[in-house]
């Protein structure tokens, strides 16, 4: 189902239902700062898998990252994190990076990868804050199947092609084409993987 929810101002009442969707374990499509992801309750195990087999993907192989909601909800699913490395994820975030980051315990089992590594993400989006908000959990983001990044920014499109996978496709207006920018932070030598939206100088 596709529905429209005001990126400036997002309508309570339609969050609410989007948020009470994802804690029954259901899947959207949903805007962020780069492009449309798709998205589900980390704790919701039957619902990572449904997203795992629209992608076609071992969850535990693919480096799925977490939205998060701030820096401090960030925290709970990471080992401790010196103060440069703190400094440095204040400085960009919110905002268009995944950080690739040494999971806690509180990450569930089915998404800690061979390496026990996370990726987490704070987009500069006002939807994805309000849902995280209701929600009290992170939402996963994978991307869209498929190669087709022109046809990805536009919802009714999206709701064609996906919406018989997904419960929800939100419409916050066009996405973008070019993801987050990816930084290995696992060591103290912290490195882009993959060159996206955000401008990097650390």
């Amino acid at each position: 189902m596709l529905i429209q929810i005001h990126p400036d101002d997002p309508q309570p009442r339609l969050i609410k239902q989007v948020a009470e969707c994802l804690k029954d374990g259901g899947v959207i499509i949903y805007p962020t700062d780069t492009i449309y992801g798709l998205g589900c309750d980390i704790m919701q195990h039957k619902a990572v898998e449904r997203i795992c087999k629209i992608k076609n993907i071992d969850p535990q192989k693919a480096q799925l990252s977490f939205i998060c909601r701030d820096l401090s909800h960030l925290s709970d699913y990471t080992k401790s994190i010196d103060t440069p490395l703190y400094r440095m994820l204040k400085n960009y975030l919110p905002g268009p990076y995944t950080f690739i980051l040494p999971a806690s315990k509180q990450v569930p089992k089915i998404l800690q990868s061979k390496k026990s590594t996370v990726g987490l993400r704070i987009p500069d989006n006002n939807i994805c804050r309000h849902i995280l908000d209701a929600l009290g959990n992170p939402i996963l983001s994978a991307s869209l199947p498929g190669d087709m990044v022109e046809e990805f920014t536009d919802p009714e499109v999206m709701q064609e092609k996906f919406g018989a996978m997904v419960d929800f496709v939100i419409d916050g207006g066009s996405g973008g084409m070019i993801g987050s920018t990816v930084v290995d932070c696992t060591t103290d030598n912290w490195e882009i993987i993959r060159q996206g939206l955000g401008e990097w100088e650390a």
